[in-house]
């Protein structure tokens, strides 16, 4: 089955994206090189054209990985990147600063091997900088040709709005997952409204909405999910489980695995929804991909929200730290989590 493309500004991609943050950074070790090209090779060779990446992955690391291995093939595939956290004397920071977002363009051109990234995003907001300014910067970026859309990334709605003010906003990324409905709050509503996209990164719930899930027991001592994300901390992991039985039963009638679901899931909830699920294995890629081919009746959508509702996850979904560097909405038993 022949997956409808969907639209990111006036440019068409596949529905199901690769995130480029695995190969590097986040889970565990990051791929030995020719293993992270190779998997990168193989989305083209698939037909996976929208790889989304940022400077922060593997700082730099990713984006050279992909300049590198798919330089030669830059017209095959729609590329994003994100700009504003960084990593500094080995320290984590924001920096929306107008000539800082125009300094790490240029940068991640070069490690990209292109003139021009598709869609770049700001990847968090800078407190101390108006998004207005932030937003400038990227129209700036527009008018000489180095970028062809300006993006949002874990923002709320306001920021949004505020923004679009400025300067075209073609796609805000956001988590969202059946898992994690965060952006039914707020965001989706006004990226209808504006005509922005909404990438949907983590959609398989960074492993959680798998069969096998995750097991945090597993988890190597760099993987991020030990410390950053409470939904898998032991006491809350355990009370998440049960939400998994109505998803393998859903995805047994349609015919696929459990990731598959999640993902289309997030397909069927809008049609200017893109989930970009990261992976670092082939096997996965290529599910992944395939997972556009599957449809859901309104029968099994409303079955799955029902189940999933926001309010059954046990634990959030960032730290109190992680949540103080997003401007993204959250449920009340969220803000009561975070104290």
């Amino acid at each position: 089955m022949t997956a409808h493309r969907r639209k990111i500004g006036d440019r068409e991609v596949h529905p199901v994206g690769l995130g480029c943050m695995n190969i590097c950074h986040a889970y565990g070790p990051p791929l030995p090189e020719d293993e992270a090209k190779a998997l990168l090779v193989r989305a083209l060779d698939i037909g996976c054209d929208f790889l989304d990446t940022a400077t922060i992955y593997g700082v730099g690391r990713s984006e050279t990985l992909i300049g590198e291995a798919l330089g030669s093939r830059r017209q095959e595939y729609f590329l994003a990147s994100k700009c504003v956290l960084d990593v500094r004397d080995g320290q984590r920071v924001l920096d929306g600063r107008p000539e800082s977002i125009k300094a790490a363009c240029e940068a991640s051109l070069k490690r990209l091997q292109t003139d021009v990234i598709d869609l770049y995003y700001l990847h968090r907001p800078d407190a101390n900088v108006p998004i207005e300014d932030s937003v400038g910067a990227l129209s700036e970026l527009v008018s000489e040709g180095k970028i062809r859309f300006a993006g949002l990334s874990e923002m709320g709605a306001d920021h949004l709005r505020r923004a679009h003010k400025v300067h075209p906003i073609a796609a805000m990324q956001s988590e969202y997952s059946l898992w994690v409905r965060n952006p039914e709050i707020a965001v989706m509503q006004a990226c209808e409204e504006l005509g922005t996209a909404l990438v949907a990164f983590s959609p398989v719930g960074r492993g959680f909405l798998a069969d096998p899930p995750a097991d945090p027991a597993a988890f190597h001592e760099s993987d991020m999910r030990r410390s950053l994300f409470p939904r898998f901390k032991p006491e809350n992991y355990a009370g998440n489980l049960p939400l998994l039985d109505e998803a393998r039963a859903v995805a047994e009638e349609v015919g696929c695995t459990v990731a598959q679901l999640a993902i289309v899931w997030t397909l069927a909830k809008a049609p200017n929804v893109l989930p970009i699920p990261g992976t670092t294995s082939l096997k996965h890629l290529e599910e992944n991909h395939a997972a556009a081919g599957f449809v859901l009746t309104p029968d099994q959508v409303a079955r799955l929200d029902a189940h999933f509702l926001p309010e059954r996850a046990v634990g959030p979904r960032y730290t109190s730290m992680g949540q103080a560097v997003v401007s993204t909405e959250m449920y009340d038993f969220e803000q009561q989590a975070n104290g």
